[in-house]
């Protein structure tokens, strides 16, 4: 079977630098941090008291109050980037057949916040079980695919996939797969995540996961630096839409790259520490080189998974030497992470909007806060530190990892 090709005609972001596509890229290029102490609860008590939050948000802006009230915060920023690409895509909804739309999403733990906010309730009351009727559809994962589906009327392949921090790049292949194989002409994909909560953070704080920084929280993200004591969390959504290239030229969509392969692999290694030598992250760079049918020198960047953890950064970043060989001294590599903090489950899909801006812009994002790089990391990969820049680029890849072993890598090519 001929495979079609797949291109991105739809782009939104709602991010901790950014809540539109201009203001996450104006972000990016410029190297801001999205860092601040917690204002979703109290931290005080919490040896991590800060996150990458997004600002200046209000959903009643964007979903009418009664609505919005049906919908945990992570579904709100699902719908919120995805009503920005789908309008960025500009279809006329009346004419396109909503049967071959999808809409398939990712996100690592869904609705958190709606859980904590119940159990803390009940808790707190006499044992009636006294449970908000809308709980269960607020919380399950699938929300936020199936509100974006319910409000667009796209009756074409609708779920969620959830495996952790490389959810969104599953979603984005699952997508790209379903479009290539001819089974729909369009899918919104993409994730949100919105882990800024009290189990979140404590619980990555106990498993000593998350940065400590609390003298400097603009600067505890830093990928690469060997200070680096952990990963930022962050919030947000990144959405994209993707089309099939032969019904995107036909109504004259503008097309901001074409995705041209994924690749998977599992580290079967441990469930939240990679694989050593980064076998797991070299397999998925493979699996997707050999699905795009390009070889290793033809890509020109890298926005790595990059976490700012101690164990995370050398090891993908030997993968990506045992990929790429000589050539990866010749790529720009960076690490959004260090400005948006770690999204879980919607990483992936606001660096794909990362890495498909660098296409457009023919831009590198910088990785900010790296002050002194990390002796055992090769000082002679060009890792863009504290500063993007201008060069070419014909092909961006971009990586997702996830507790559990997952893998999951993307690849997009200037049209």
């Amino acid at each position: 079977m001929e495979l079609k090709r797949v291109v991105v005609t739809g782009l939104g972001a709602l991010t901790p630098i950014g809540n539109t596509v201009s203001e996450y890229w104006e972000g990016l290029s410029t190297g801001k941090s999205g860092c601040g102490p917690i204002t979703k609860f109290d931290a005080e008590k919490f040896r991590t008291r800060f996150a990458c939050e997004i600002k200046n948000f209000n959903v009643e802006d964007f979903i009418p109050r009664q609505e919005a009230r049906k919908m945990d915060p992570f579904t709100q920023y699902a719908i919120v980037a995805s009503d920005e690409a789908i309008k960025d895509a500009g279809f006329d909804m009346d004419a396109i057949n909503k049967n071959k739309v999808g809409v398939i999403w990712g996100s690592g733990i869904g609705g958190l916040k709606t859980f904590e906010d119940e159990m803390i309730y009940f808790g707190k009351g006499d044992g009636t079980p006294k449970i908000n009727p809308f709980f269960i559809p607020k919380m399950i994962a699938d929300s936020s695919s199936g509100q974006i589906s319910i409000r667009n009327g796209f009756r074409g392949p609708n779920y969620v996939t959830v495996s952790a921090c490389s959810s969104a790049n599953n979603a984005i292949i699952d997508a790209f797969n379903y479009i290539r194989t001819g089974r729909i002409n369009i899918c919104v994909t993409g994730g949100s995540e919105a882990p800024v909560t009290i189990a979140s953070v404590g619980g990555f704080t106990a498993m000593r996961a998350m940065s400590e920084r609390n003298d400097d929280p603009a600067t505890a993200s830093r990928p690469y630096d060997v200070n680096r004591d952990g990963f930022v969390v962050g919030e947000g959504a990144g959405a994209l839409v993707l089309e099939e290239y032969e019904h995107a030229k036909a109504r004259g969509a503008k097309i901001y790259a074409e995705l041209i392969g994924g690749g998977f692999s599992s580290d079967a290694y441990h469930i939240t520490a990679p694989h050593p030598e980064g076998y797991g992250a070299l397999l998925s760079m493979l699996d997707a080189l050999e699905d795009a049918q390009i070889k290793p020198e033809e890509v020109d960047y890298i926005n790595t998974h990059g976490t700012s953890t101690p164990i995370g950064d050398p090891q993908e970043l030997k993968a990506i030497l045992d990929c790429f060989g000589e050539h990866a001294y010749k790529m720009s590599i960076s690490s959004t992470k260090s400005m948006t903090g770690h999204l879980l489950g919607g990483a992936g899909a606001v660096e794909a909007v990362a890495s498909i801006l660098a296409i457009q812009h023919q831009f590198v994002p910088p990785t900010i806060n790296c002050q002194d790089l990390d002796p055992a990391i090769d000082q002679n990969l060009d890792l863009t530190l504290n500063k993007g820049k201008a060069r070419k680029i014909d092909v961006a890849l971009s990586n997702g990892f996830g507790f559990g072993g997952h893998n999951a890598t993307v690849i997009f090519r200037k049209v």
